[in-house]
């Protein structure tokens, strides 16, 4: 399954690959460590929040072949039911971001049970509908505060001994969350579930007719998706200390699949590369107003134009490695 399939059997081949990534993981864990100390570290947590976002979704789309444009739903849905929790019942934050996330995977599981039935755009566009239905809930929920949004989230101690508050408490609290929904992520698709997914995007006629129930596999990695989106909702939530409905809306969507598209969907680090560079620009830009879409829209055209596979997908093709 893939172009360098045929490749991928030799040891220089498998060799090449574990280099590679290995490679990626050090300056990936390289730049965790050091970055609160050259980088505004509200910044760096906000790069983390969407390249987890980003993965989750690259699960979906880029391992299963499934196109959600409700993905929004999941992320912003999450963060106003962490930051509901977190002020109004006092969770501590590791329960709060928890509650999120189980919140994201039930809705998952929700929206994902009635997309299945449908493939290609009508999934799409039946992800887009009920993330709309989630939108309008935001907006008219008197907990949600409105267009106002949800305001005040409290950050809390964590474990009751470290104050969160202290941006560099929160850096590293972020980190690890950020750590641990990425190796679930990268877990998932090297286990023998992961490449059912995949033998699913490849040929799912094929992988029905050797007996695998295709729908549940769609839906669970629906569901996996959904949570993992919501924990980034969550923690982001946390972070800003604040919800609102820009987090619910179908833009997040649509910058969900354009951070995707741009580092490299099918790709394992692709994602996380595609939301720093959207990140960063939004945030570097953020003076020009709303051109920095225009700019955007114009770097997501050139890197489609130029790097068909996505960022790290090209670096995989020049390298001849089949995973990266």
């Amino acid at each position: 399954m893939g172009e360098f399939d045929a490749e991928a059997t030799s040891p220089e081949q498998k060799t090449r690959s574990r280099a590679a990534q290995f490679v990626f993981w050090g300056l990936l864990l390289a730049f965790l460590a050091a970055a609160p100390f050259f980088l505004y570290p509200v910044f760096v947590m906000q790069l983390l929040c969407f390249a987890l976002f980003a993965a989750a979704f690259n699960l979906l789309i880029g391992f299963t072949g499934l196109l959600s444009f409700g993905h929004a739903a999941f992320f912003g849905g999450a963060a106003y039911i962490a930051g509901h929790v977190l002020k109004v019942w006092g969770f501590p934050p590791i329960l709060g971001i928890v509650s999120g996330m189980l919140f994201a995977a039930a809705l998952g599981w929700v929206v994902g049970a009635l997309a299945i039935r449908r493939q290609g755009i009508y999934f799409a566009m039946i992800t887009l509908a009920l993330a709309q239905i989630v939108y309008f809930f935001a907006l008219q929920m008197p907990f949600t505060g409105g267009e106002d949004g949800l305001q005040g989230i409290p950050r809390g101690h964590l474990l009751g001994i470290f104050d969160l508050n202290d941006p560099f408490a929160m850096y590293y609290f972020v980190a690890a969350i950020f750590l641990v929904g990425f190796l679930a992520i990268y877990r998932i698709i090297h286990s023998p579930f992961g490449q059912v997914l995949q033998a699913i995007r490849e040929n799912e006629p094929r992988a029905l007719s050797l007996g695998y129930n295709v729908d549940r596999f769609k839906l669970l990695a629906f569901v996996l998706s959904a949570a993992l989106a919501g924990l980034a909702g969550s923690t982001k939530a946390m972070v800003f200390q604040f919800a609102s409905l820009t987090d619910a809306h179908w833009q997040m969507s649509g910058e969900v699949i354009l951070m995707t598209l741009l580092g490299g969907m099918g790709t394992i680090f692709g994602p996380v590369v595609g939301a720093f560079i959207v990140v960063t620009l939004q945030h570097v830009l953020s003076g020009i107003g709303s051109w920095v879409q225009v700019v955007i829209g114009a770097t997501f055209i050139a890197c489609v134009l130029l790097f068909r596979r996505g960022i790290v997908g090209e670096i995989a093709r020049l390298l001849r490695i089949s995973s990266l």
